[in-house]
């Protein structure tokens, strides 16, 4: 009889631990399968919006790189003579290695985001609601300051390819063989801390806009998911609050890049803005090409921030879908 009891009370105490063990698990389980679709709906977030933008974001840099004057014609001009010269698929030549650079950043940098939000959250006693401005500034800026330093050389090399001609460089692989044996390692990160002085804020108020017209709207409407169309909307007062804030930068760091090839010296980041304002002045250099970045920009971000929602919405959905079945 004692052994018994023994066995009764050994057998309970097995099925008090399980559940526990089994609870552990499952979280382990929810928070390894959020991470893998946050950096699934990013990767695929950042190629589709790049690709739909790759034409006017090519004749952009060009423009950046360059001393001639920028207007919405001759941008017009410069694409027509490439699609007659070249083709037209040559209208996207650089997009092999926007993507290689751009799915791995947008994948970190929402996923990144995604954990911020929660580390943020945690922090400050809003654990699953929507943060206070301030950590959702901060959630933004450090998501895009972790993406930008984890994929920096691939940014690099993407400017290359797209201000030379094909025949310079023949792929990606030998972009980085050719800098590394003429111009030194060093010059993979040639760029590198206007890249970080601009990312902060342009991240950061992208994230922030979003998320902010995102809380106002279900406070307002009273539904809790915007349609797709306001998604696109918010996206791109997103992308033209952010992109506006660090335009200037975003111009330094392409001369910056690009100075191996076009036979400029730029050292730093002061004396390639005074470089760009005594050779060209204010407006027409550091802020060249904006008025083109002002309909590529908030189209590239909207579509960005509506596709990572919605293949989120899916996964969940799918997952739920299975679970059920189950």
């Amino acid at each position: 009889m004692g052994n018994g009891v023994q066995e009764q009370r050994a057998s309970l105490t097995q099925g008090e631990v399980l559940p526990l063990a089994s609870s552990s698990q499952s979280e382990g389980l929810k928070q390894t399968r959020s991470i893998i679709n946050s950096l699934f709906s990013g990767a695929l977030a950042g190629a589709v919006a790049k690709t739909a933008v790759a034409p006017l974001d090519r004749t952009k840099i060009i423009f950046q790189v360059s001393s001639a004057k920028f207007s919405a014609k001759e941008a017009y001009r410069l694409i027509y003579r490439t699609y007659l010269k070249d083709g037209f698929f040559s209208l996207w030549r650089g997009n092999s290695a926007t993507m290689v650079r751009v799915i791995p950043y947008a994948a970190i940098q929402f996923c990144a985001h995604e954990q911020y939000k929660g580390l943020l959250g945690g922090y400050y006693g809003f654990q699953g609601k929507a943060l206070p401005p301030f950590p959702r500034l901060l959630a933004g800026s450090m998501a895009g300051t972790t993406a930008a330093m984890l994929t920096y050389p691939l940014d690099m090399v993407r400017a290359r390819m797209a201000v030379t001609p094909k025949e310079m460089y023949s792929n990606i692989l030998h972009v980085f063989v050719r800098i590394s044996r003429e111009e030194g390692l060093k010059t993979l990160y040639r760029g590198f801390t206007p890249t970080i002085l601009g990312v902060v804020p342009y991240a950061g108020l992208s994230f922030f806009t979003y998320e902010t017209l995102k809380k106002l709207h279900a406070e307002r409407s009273g539904r809790p998911q915007p349609y797709s169309y306001e998604r696109l909307a918010f996206g791109a007062c997103a992308g033209l609050i952010g992109q506006s804030s660090s335009y200037p930068l975003d111009v330094v760091r392409r001369r910056m890049q690009t100075a191996g090839v076009t036979g400029h010296t730029y050292g730093t980041i002061l004396g390639t803005m005074r470089e760009i304002v005594s050779e060209e002045g204010i407006i027409r250099g550091l802020y060249k090409g904006l008025s083109m970045n002002w309909v590529k920009g908030p189209i590239a971000v909207g579509i960005s921030f509506t596709t990572f929602d919605l293949t989120q919405i899916l996964l969940r959905k799918l997952h739920q879908m299975g679970y059920t079945a189950r």
